[in-house]
């Protein structure tokens, strides 16, 4: 028998008892006291129920709010994900369109990165990776900034509030801080040590934008920064969309 029954029960044979007395029955005091003990020990029972559902409780609500903040991460390196990203990224546009903000996105790829997982295995492509994403973050200062992981050996900044002059600095930063690293890289062809290629574009946000305009735009840079001899950043100047 549960609990809530075992109470349901003890209450009916009290109540059923009090109602034979009312109608003339003799009161059996010892039987009160054996229904005041019997509801005395469900008592103590509902108590450790109700303590153990309270601890159950937290420890669901503590669970639920650790893989709530997981899933916005990147496995591997620990940094924010591409579904943060697509988050994110949204509700800054919207925000900044409100106020025709400004807004900067850098795409950062590892240059010749199948070329070191050939050649050191790819484990040692997982720790590049992990190096990489830390020496991203650790080179923006604002919290308003974020680096995620857009896929493979390819990164995304986004910076709210940053024109193209401040865009330009951060670009430079990041180039300066992955080769002053130093992670040895034999078959990179344009240093003896991992560097990176950036695509920068800044605008002016609009309500009519979207999300895809403006990584397209850093990635067409990107790819220009490849074409033009790799660890190196591309500035291109954003183009309105069609309307």
């Amino acid at each position: 028998m549960d609990l809530f029954a075992e109470e349901q029960q003890i209450y009916d044979d009290a109540k059923n008892h009090t109602m034979d007395v009312h109608n003339g029955a003799v009161f059996e005091f010892e039987k009160y006291i054996t229904l005041a003990n019997d509801y005395g020990k469900l008592l103590k029972q509902l108590r450790r129920a109700t303590r153990l559902a309270d601890r159950t409780t937290l420890d669901l609500f503590e669970t639920n709010q650790d893989l709530a903040s997981k899933v916005h991460y990147d496995t591997l390196t620990g940094i924010y994900n591409r579904r943060y990203l697509d988050d994110s990224l949204g509700r800054i546009v919207k925000s900044l369109s409100r106020s025709n903000g400004m807004l900067s996105i850098m795409m950062v790829d590892i240059d010749f990165f199948k070329k070191y997982n050939d050649t050191y295995g790819h484990s040692a492509g997982d720790i590049c990776l992990r190096e990489v994403a830390e020496i991203l973050s650790r080179s923006i200062t604002r919290e308003v900034d974020f680096v995620a992981r857009y896929g493979g050996e390819e990164f995304i900044i986004v910076l709210p509030h940053t024109d193209e002059h401040g865009s330009h600095i951060m670009a430079s930063r990041l180039l300066k801080n992955i080769i002053e690293r130093g992670i040895p890289h034999e078959q990179n062809e344009v240093a003896g040590c991992i560097t990176v290629s950036i695509g920068v574009t800044t605008v002016k946000v609009r309500y009519n934008h979207k999300v895809e305009h403006y990584v397209n735009h850093a990635d067409k840079a990107l790819y220009m920064s490849k074409q033009n001899g790799r660890n190196r950043y591309t500035f291109l100047k954003f183009t309105e969309p069609d309307e």
